[in-house]
């Protein structure tokens, strides 16, 4: 299989995907992925400030 075919293949994989379903996941919410995104970054923040203290 060359990656001319292989893309190809992809690509047709990944239209049939927006058609079917519109393209979007119903059970995604921008929002909420977003926030808990957001809320893991604030969290690793905290936890590397709280390591790199001087003593």
């Amino acid at each position: 299989m060359s990656l001319a075919s292989t893309a190809h293949n992809l690509v047709v994989l990944a239209s049939e995907g927006a058609e079917h379903h519109g393209g979007n996941h119903d059970s995604l919410s921008p929002y909420l992925t977003g926030g808990a995104a957001f809320g893991i970054l604030l969290l690793m923040l905290w936890v590397t400030t709280r390591m790199n203290r001087d003593r």
